[in-house]
C-alpha cells in the first residue's frame, strides 16, 4: 500500500505535471477557457494514461528496445481513437468544442513520458494507477485553471455543462449576475497569467510544507 500511496502523493503533488512538470502546456492553456473543458480533456488523458500504462506493462519485455517508442506511440494512438470516437458518439458539441485537442492526446509528452519511464518498468497494477493519478493530477490543474479563467473572464462557472450531459444540465451553470467579463483572463496571456499563479502557489505551499517545525521550549538567552 505504501507503494500506492507514493504514486498517488507524486501525481497529485510532488510530481504533478501540470505545475511541477510543466509537461502539456499546449492543451493546458488553450483548452481551459472554461472548467466544462478542462475537466473533460484532463479526463480523457487520464483514461489514456492509464490504458496505456495497462496495455504497455506486461509486454514490456517482449518489445524491442530499438522499436520501443513506435509501438508505445502506436498503443497511445489506437486508445486516443476509442476515447475520440466515443466522445463524438455520446457528446457531440462538447467534440467540436476540445477539437483537435483530442487527437493531440497522442503525441502530448505526458502520456509517452509515462509509459517510457514508469509503465515500460513496472508491474501492471502500479502502472495503471501511476497512469491514473498522473492524469488525475492533470485534471486538477486544468479544472481549477479552467474555473479562474471562466468566473473572471464571463462570471460563469460550469457554462457548457449541457454539451457534455444534454440540455437538462444547463440550469446548473452558476452566473454572477450584472458580471460583464475580464477578456483578458479568456485569451492566451489570461492563460499563461492563471498557469504562473497555479505554479507559485503549489511553490509556496510546498516551500512551507518543507520549512522544519521550530523547537519548542527553547530557552531565551539570559539579559
Amino acid at each position: 500500500m505504501s507503494q500506492y500511496k507514493e504514486i498517488a502523493y507524486n501525481g497529485l503533488w510532488k510530481q504533478n505535471t501540470g505545475v511541477v512538470q510543466l509537461l502539456g502546456l499546449c492543451p493546458t492553456l488553450a483548452i481551459t477557457t472554461s472548467a466544462v473543458n478542462g475537466i473533460s480533456l484532463g479526463l480523457a488523458t487520464a483514461f489514456v494514461m492509464a490504458a496505456s500504462n495497462g496495455a504497455v506493462s506486461p509486454v514490456r519485455k517482449y518489445v524491442p528496445a530499438e522499436i520501443r517508442v513506435p509501438v508505445f506511440i502506436l498503443v497511445i494512438a489506437a486508445l486516443v481513437t476509442v476515447i475520440d470516437l466515443t466522445i463524438h458518439g455520446f457528446a457531440e458539441p462538447l467534440h467540436k468544442v476540445l477539437g483537435i485537442f483530442i487527437p493531440l492526446i497522442v503525441v502530448n509528452c505526458i502520456v509517452l513520458a509515462r509509459v517510457e519511464s514508469f509503465a515500460a518498468k513496472n508491474e501492471l497494477a502500479p502502472s495503471m494507477w501511476d497512469g491514473l493519478m498522473m492524469g488525475f493530477g492533470l485534471t486538477i490543474v486544468l479544472a481549477i485553471l479552467g474555473s479562474i479563467r471562466e468566473i473572471i473572464g464571463k462570471g460563469t462557472l460550469l457554462s457548457g455543462l449541457d454539451l457534455a450531459f444534454g440540455p437538462s444540465f444547463k440550469h446548473y451553470v452558476l452566473t454572477i449576475p450584472d458580471y460583464h467579463g475580464f477578456l483578458l483572463a479568456v485569451l492566451p496571456p489570461g492563460a499563461f497569467i492563471g498557469l504562473a499563479c497555479l505554479i507559485a502557489a503549489r511553490n509556496w505551499a510546498g516551500s512551507r510544507a518543507a520549512k522544519p517545525a521550530p523547537a519548542g521550549g527553547a530557552l531565551k538567552p539570559a539579559l
